[in-house]
């Protein structure tokens, strides 16, 4: 059973000042997301991926179609307290303390008083923010620490569902692989994760599904597997010891020929390709390193 269930949502903004115009930021977007996976919603720059949030957490309203969260309409306000959402630039109380601002959105939620201290250590320690930072006032946060609080209040009400806007953004190598950790923890515990990022590679790393905006509109929908499925059938052949003209002198098929810091890289189009490479490579006395089929990354298909 979906446990979100867009159908036909379209949002227009007006524009301009004497003139006013219309402009669609989302046109007609029909979409399910099933329970317990984690759901990669792409786009490039004004696609509509952050209106589209905001539009399922009711920060703005749809010009038409409906959106069902839970099997209940998304301007059911009880039914919000079951979600938790990290915008893409979230904005804090700066002179409250990182503890402080989640004990308050712990006491928004209505949590237990008596656990609620115990509740935000634990909290703070999953998202791996440093515990001398816990009582510092977050005027003094640098982004990637800002971005740490927002994903531990987004938990804080331990939701059924967590949208996540750029939930990677500001973070550095070692702080994106935390997070990522902590996503895909939250998938195990059988919560349902609908993100945007613009971070492809964990979107290909920790995504069961994946829909890609255009312009307002939806471009594709399915599993990762589907998507490469539409993969070609080239095989990349990794050399050294040539020079890549005078390799190309000697095969006798077409073949992109192409100097990398690995050495020479020959992509063909079949691997029957392969055997005259290897015959052109030994006229010239080079050697083989690598043989191995072209796998597209989500990049690549997204583009």
């Amino acid at each position: 059973m979906p446990i979100i269930e867009i159908d036909n949502l379209t949002k227009d903004y007006e524009t301009g000042f004497a003139r006013k115009r219309k402009v669609r930021a989302l046109d007609g977007l029909s979409l399910t997301v099933d329970s317990g996976q984690i759901f990669g919603f792409l786009g490039a720059n004004g696609a509509g991926k952050t209106t589209t949030l905001k539009l399922l957490m009711r920060l703005i309203f749809p010009t038409s179609g409906s959106a069902r969260i839970l099997g209940r309409d998304i301007s059911e306000i009880s039914m919000h307290a079951r979600l938790g959402y990290l915008p893409e630039n979230p904005y804090f109380y700066d002179y409250l303390t990182a503890r402080e601002f989640l004990n308050y959105c712990d006491d928004l939620f209505g949590g237990n008083r008596t656990t609620r201290e115990r509740r935000t250590d634990e909290l703070l320690t999953r998202v791996n923010l440093d515990q001398k930072s816990w009582d510092r006032q977050m005027r003094k946060f640098s982004k990637g620490m800002l971005q740490r609080v927002g994903l531990a209040q987004a938990i804080v009400n331990d939701p059924e569902i967590v949208f996540l806007d750029e939930p990677m953004s500001g973070l550095d190598p070692v702080g994106r692989r935390e997070v990522r950790d902590l996503i895909a923890s939250l998938r195990d515990e059988g919560k349902t994760v609908f993100m945007c990022s613009h971070i492809l590679s964990d979107i290909e790393v920790l995504c069961d599904n994946v829909a890609i905006l255009k312009a307002g509109r939806l471009a594709h929908a399915g599993s990762l597997n589907e998507l490469r499925a539409r993969e070609t059938s080239l095989v990349e052949v990794i050399a050294s010891g040539a020079e890549a003209h005078v390799l190309k002198q000697n095969l006798a098929i077409d073949a992109e020929v192409t100097t990398t810091p690995s050495g020479l890289r020959i992509e063909v189009s079949d691997e029957k390709d392969v055997d005259e490479v290897i015959a052109a490579l030994r006229k010239v006395d080079g050697k083989l390193v690598s043989v191995q089929p072209v796998r597209q990354s989500l990049e690549d298909l997204f583009v």
